[in-house]
């Protein structure tokens, strides 16, 4: 049974209806599926096994606020090293994502797309199911697959606290 959370959350000024867990603190990540930018399947768990990962849900790369945070999380990515994965959610299309990150020159956060089956949106509880866009969330999930961090951003165009985030991956290498 899908959970759904009504006026949690605004889009376009009306109440709208998030599907998904609350995720917090100390649960076990939900393995999801999406795709990379040239459609072929992702793992976001298994295809990251080993290293701490920094995953951002975010509306769609091409506002303001999306583009802002996709690409500070791409110049935090070379401080952080090769045990931490950033990965970089939306629902926009692959292809239009692969342009974006060309245009944008995005090259150290994984982009991936959750336009397909909204795997991801609905198992973290970020899918904005009036729109069927993702609500803007950022999770730290450690090496043992459990959530270290998440925050779920009370409006969509409110960008994450990048200082806790970081914070919070570079305590979840150990």
């Amino acid at each position: 049974m899908t959970t759904e959370r009504f006026g949690i959350i605004k889009f376009k000024g009306k109440d709208a209806t998030v599907i998904g867990p609350h995720l917090k603190p100390g649960d076990p990540a939900p393995e999801f599926s999406v795709q990379t930018g040239d459609w072929s399947p992702f793992s976001g768990l298994a295809d990251t096994q080993g290293k701490v990962r920094i995953i951002a849900a975010v509306p769609s790369l091409d506002t303001e606020v999306c583009d802002r945070e996709t690409r500070r999380f791409n110049v935090e990515a070379a401080s952080l090293g090769k045990d931490i994965a950033i990965l970089v959610i939306s629902a926009d299309l692959p292809f239009a994502q692969k342009r974006w990150c060309g245009a944008a020159g995005v090259d150290q956060v994984t982009v991936l797309s959750d336009h397909m089956a909204a795997d991801f949106g609905a198992q973290y509880g970020c899918l904005i199911k009036e729109a069927r866009l993702l609500r803007r969330a950022v999770f730290v999930v450690d090496r043992a697959g459990k959530i270290a961090y998440a925050a779920y951003m009370p409006a969509l165009g409110e960008e994450p606290d990048y200082a806790a985030v970081l914070a919070a991956a570079r305590a979840a290498l150990g």
